[in-house]
């Protein structure tokens, strides 16, 4: 999509983020339905890239966190030597008590496809958190995956 005014760089960035054909690229994964509805699906260095296949990080989140108990979720790719990459799941506790992993994993799997599911799910304290108050992903990746 093209609009009329679009800012051509980002604050202390020396290079254009504009791509060469003029739009600009926000790192966002989308979809466009026949109506023409955009829906935002995840974030290009979020989504987790498995057999050849994308699982949303995004989506997996949202259906963790609607588990009573489960306070912030984070998924991130983790490598996969058969499927290149798979999702591992990180939660917090919302309640400060424990979460049935057994109930927990039924509870995804009446809301994901079963190829989505994660094959491992932490329970952890905490997770790091950017300035916005979001997951900060990148310092997750560095902290497990070095």
């Amino acid at each position: 999509m093209r609009v009329p005014c679009v800012a051509a760089g980002y604050y202390h960035l020396e290079k254009s983020a504009l791509t060469s054909d003029g739009y600009l690229d926000t790192g966002d994964i989308a979809t466009i339905d026949p109506l023409g509805y955009v829906q935002i699906v995840d974030r290009a260095k979020d989504i987790v890239k498995s057999g050849g296949k994308w699982i949303s990080s995004l989506e997996i989140e949202n259906a963790a966190t609607l588990f009573p108990g489960v306070g912030l979720a984070a998924v991130i790719g983790i490598p996969d030597p058969k499927w290149d990459e798979r999702a591992l799941l990180l939660v917090t506790s919302s309640t400060g008590g424990g979460i049935d992993l057994d109930d927990f994993r039924d509870h995804l799997a009446g809301k994901l496809p079963k190829w989505w599911l994660p094959d491992e799910i932490r329970i952890v304290d905490s997770l790091p958190l950017g300035a916005t108050g979001k997951i900060d992903k990148e310092v997750l990746r560095a902290q497990l995956l070095g």
